[in-house]
C-alpha cells in the first residue's frame, strides 16, 4: 500500500494532482492548509480514498485537528501541528504519538519536510506542496513488515 501525504497546499490543487499521477497512491492524507484544496482533489480522483484534518488556514471548520488511523496495520497519527506548537518544535506531537501508540507521526505546518526514525516511530512532515519554489510531498509504504516513510521534491 502507497499513502501520498499532502501538506499546505494553499490552492496549488494542479500540484497535488502531478503528486498523485507520480505516486500513484491507494490512499491520500491531506494535512490541512487548505481543506478545500484537499475537496478538489479528491473531486478530481474520487477513487482514491482521502483521509485530512484542517490546519490553522483552515478557519471555521469544525473537524478534529488530529485524527488516529490504522492502514496496513500500522497506527498513523494525522494532524497539521499548529495545535501541538510544533514550530517550537515536535516534543509535543510525539509525546501524544507515543501515549496512543502511533507508529507514524505526521504533521504539517512548518513548510519544511522531515523524515526521522528511532527505531519504533516514524516521524514526518511532507513539507508543503504548495510551495513556490522546491514543494515536497510525502509517500508511506506499507507492505507488511516492510514499511517507511520518505520525502520527495516535485
Amino acid at each position: 500500500m502507497r499513502i501520498l501525504v499532502l501538506s499546505d497546499s494553499h490552492g496549488k490543487v494542479e500540484q497535488m494532482e502531478r503528486c498523485v499521477e507520480m505516486a500513484e497512491p491507494d490512499c491520500i492524507f491531506h494535512l490541512g492548509d487548505c481543506w478545500a484544496d484537499a475537496q478538489a482533489l479528491h473531486r478530481s480522483f474520487p477513487s482514491v480514498p482521502m483521509e485530512q484534518v484542517p490546519g490553522n488556514c483552515d478557519w471555521g471548520n469544525t473537524e478534529p485537528a488530529e485524527r488516529l488511523l490504522e492502514y496496513g496495520g500500522r497506527r498513523i497519527l494525522m494532524m497539521h501541528g499548529h495545535t501541538r506548537r510544533v514550530k517550537n518544535g515536535t516534543m509535543s506531537a510525539v509525546c501524544a504519538a507515543r501515549e496512543c501508540g502511533a507508529d507514524i507521526l505526521l504533521f504539517g505546518h512548518t513548510h519544511q519536510s522531515l523524515v526521522d526514525f528511532d527505531g519504533s516511530l516514524y516521524v514526518m512532515n511532507p513539507g508543503s506542496v504548495g510551495a513556490y519554489t522546491a514543494p515536497t510531498y510525502g509517500v508511506i509504504t506499507l507492505d507488511g513488515p516492510k514499511w517507511g516513510c520518505a520525502v520527495y521534491r516535485l
